[in-house]
């Protein structure tokens, strides 16, 4: 009998602990998102660059390869292209460039997996010259919240 006692006290405790891991993984996964977004943010926010396809919204990775074709200099910045820890591919990072038609504006943003984090910006939707922190859109994103952190100039 104590034998049972014993084994459902740890069989709670395990399910506890297993419970606040999965916290902690978005949490970290959010950060790194964050830490990606503000490097390669302040690279592209510093001067708009204005893709071929003109304004509109694109994924960081053909963009960083048409960087790389019409300035080689930058092509050790992009050796290693960031991609979101959860939704990105080979192919597809899911850090999305946004920029202005006229090239003056831009902004790099990532959807957030953690729903606790803290909202610091007052804008409702990735915004080139919206500013740099979180933001709370409409709908959710590919990482099933509707948080967003953006880099913008």
């Amino acid at each position: 009998m104590e034998l049972l006692v014993v084994l459902a006290i740890i069989g709670l405790l395990s399910s506890i602990i297993l419970a606040s891991f999965t916290g902690i993984r978005e949490k970290a996964r959010d950060t790194k998102r964050k830490a990606e977004i503000s490097q390669f943010g302040k690279f592209l926010t510093m001067f708009c660059y204005l893709p071929d396809g003109g304004g509109g919204e694109y994924d960081l990775m053909p963009l960083a390869a048409e960087l790389i074709i019409k300035y080689p200099q930058y092509g050790k910045f992009f050796s290693s292209i960031p991609r979101d820890p959860k939704a990105g591919t080979d192919t597809e990072s899911k850090y999305i460039y946004i920029v202005n038609t006229g090239g003056t504006k831009c902004a790099l943003y990532a959807n957030l997996e953690n729903v606790e984090e803290p909202i610091t910006l007052s804008i409702t939707s990735p915004t080139p010259g919206g500013g740099s922190g979180v933001l709370k859109a409409d709908s959710p994103g590919w990482n099933g919240t509707p948080l967003y952190f953006q880099s913008s100039n």
